[in-house]
């Protein structure tokens, strides 16, 4: 075993488009330690998703995968069929965005829960049942004997997504993936299950990928952001310093755009021009040159790599010129 649970060494991915083989993660890197919320932040496109898949192998035929992906010093791409399923069964566990697109409707809550434990470690039906009918009130779901008899068409979306958070918690991963998992609910139910996961991934010593449009959400939750435009991290920064030390253009814009209710403004802060799928940017120049108010002929020219800049990782050819600290305050909020 080893400290670092998730380590994404210069992932490229290509996938068929429109006939032809395409580049849409341009080599991704990251890491994720035991007991840390890592936030993967992004316009849509950006290739927050497919990073996440990429981990646990769901991804469409003919996609081929470079570069590496140790999960507990494993490497993934290696792994033979089995293998995959045990680290799937086992060590790995995904939250989708859209629960109902994921649990059978035909089936019983009891059966989509209870199944894992029952096909992937040998417990008894009844031992297994008392096992999720305890996390079922864990998550905050009253009159749990009567949830495990009902099918997921008779829950609502929030108490869906903490069902499917119970069957995360019921194999014991020791690393979850939750892809925008808070998505398509309200913002009190929002803050309700990502108390619930960061409860839980305290108390467990889990390691956690958020995937999420919301920055600042990220920040709440999460001990490390990483900013992703066009198959790239672009930026990788404590979430306690966030507003004040955020250094790539990008990254800056996202915040700016985030209406606040302490500060008035005629109108919304907008970034111009429209995001990049990764297929679309090249690997000869800065994929957000187009859009950067700062942009000089040499991002036309040359991709900047991540470096170094002050407690970040930035890659921008100017980010010494736009890197201010302003520590907040307040360590958690922004």
């Amino acid at each position: 075993m080893t400290d670092t649970l998730l380590s994404v060494e210069n992932l490229r991915l290509r996938l068929p488009i429109d006939g032809e083989d395409k580049t849409v993660l341009h080599g991704v890197g990251l890491e994720v330690r035991a007991g840390e919320a890592v936030g993967l932040v992004g316009e849509s496109g950006s290739g927050k998703s497919l990073t996440a898949r990429s981990v646990v192998r769901l991804l469409p035929p003919r996609a081929r995968l470079d570069g590496d992906i140790r999960v507990d010093g494993v490497s993934v791409p290696a792994l033979d069929d089995a293998g995959l399923r045990r680290m799937r069964a086992q060590d790995i566990a995904m939250i989708f965005q859209d629960p109902r697109a994921h649990i059978n409707p035909v089936h019983t809550i009891g059966d989509y829960l209870t199944e894992g434990l029952r096909l992937t470690r040998g417990v008894k039906r009844h031992d297994a049942e008392r096992t999720v009918t305890g996390l079922l009130r864990q998550v905050g779901i009253e009159d749990a004997e009567r949830r495990m008899r009902q099918r997921p068409w008779q829950l609502s979306g929030g108490l869906l997504q903490r069902v499917m958070i119970a069957g995360v918690l019921a194999v014991e991963p020791r690393l979850i993936l939750a892809d925008e998992p808070t998505t398509a609910l309200d913002v009190t139910t929002q803050e309700e299950v990502m108390a619930i996961l960061d409860e839980e991934r305290r108390k467990r010593d889990l390691g956690l990928l958020f995937i999420t449009h919301d920055l600042e959400l990220a920040a709440a939750t999460c001990d490390r952001i990483a900013v992703m435009y066009a198959g790239r991290i672009v930026e990788q920064l404590p979430a306690a310093h966030l507003r004040g030390i955020a250094a790539h253009p990008y990254t800056q814009a996202l915040l700016a755009a985030k209406p606040s209710l302490g500060e008035r403004r005629t109108r919304l802060a907008a970034i111009p021009g429209r995001p990049l799928s990764g297929f679309e940017a090249s690997d000869d120049a800065c994929p957000f040159a187009a859009r950067c108010p700062r942009v000089v002929e040499r991002c036309r020219q040359e991709r900047p790599e991540l470096r170094s800049v002050g407690e970040s990782l930035v890659a921008c050819h100017l980010a010494e010129e736009s890197h201010t600290p302003r520590l907040p305050k307040e360590s958690k909020n922004v």
